[in-house]
């Protein structure tokens, strides 16, 4: 089983902490310990998810192997040197303060054929259902998608079918008020008629009294 190992030294960090984030990921596939690491809120996640992207290019480059059939076969942070420093304190005292270092180890390694052929098959027997349920979420959607259009171009008939009801009553109210017009200009005309007669008769009568 080919190994690969990724290396970083000298870190600013204690190594107890490194340990806790290290411990996460051992026995992960590639795919699971990035994921662990990404949703990890711990401060060393950041370097150790940079030293396992390290870890799968060398495997990837070096030992041709793909991402997918490498997983973590160990991590570990070991002491590195300590960084004496120290701050005054009251009376003349001296506070010693250590800041320690680590060097960060992560092996990958690949799964066997065996290992590799049973990940493989539970992988295709759980998407199986999925792609199935995929493909049955596509129909529904096209089938509610021409349904949806259907309705929208009857909406559309019946709209067209209102603007030319509505333009026929117009019409008609324009022709009502044409024939209307003529009726309104021969009242008019027989009211200016009118009075020359009654004009006639009044002076044939003043003619007869005289």
């Amino acid at each position: 089983m080919p190994e690969t190992v990724a290396r970083l030294r000298y870190h600013r960090a204690s190594p107890s902490k490194m340990r806790q984030v290290l411990r996460l990921i051992v026995g992960a596939d590639a795919n699971e310990a990035r994921e662990i690491l990404r949703f990890c809120e711990r401060g060393p996640s950041e370097p150790v998810m940079k030293l396992l992207d390290s870890a799968i290019a060398n495997a990837e480059h070096n030992d041709n192997v793909p991402e997918d059939e490498l997983f973590v076969l160990r991590a570990f942070a070991d002491e590195g040197p300590t960084l004496k420093r120290g701050r005054p304190r009251a009376r003349g005292r001296y506070g010693r303060i250590k800041k320690r270092t680590s060097h960060i180890t992560i092996v990958v390694a690949r799964y066997d054929d065996d290992e590799l052929d049973r990940r493989r098959q539970r992988e295709a027997a759980v998407a199986a259902p999925s792609r199935v349920s995929r493909r049955r979420r596509v129909q529904e959607s096209r089938r509610r998608s021409r349904a949806a259009t259907e309705e929208h171009d009857h909406d559309d008939h019946d709209h067209d079918h209102d603007h030319d009801t509505e333009d026929a009553r117009a019409d008609e109210v324009e022709l009502v008020d044409e024939l209307e017009e003529p009726e309104e200009f021969e009242a008019s005309a027989s009211d200016d008629t009118d009075p020359s007669p009654n004009g006639d008769d009044e002076t044939s009568e003043s003619e007869g009294e005289k």
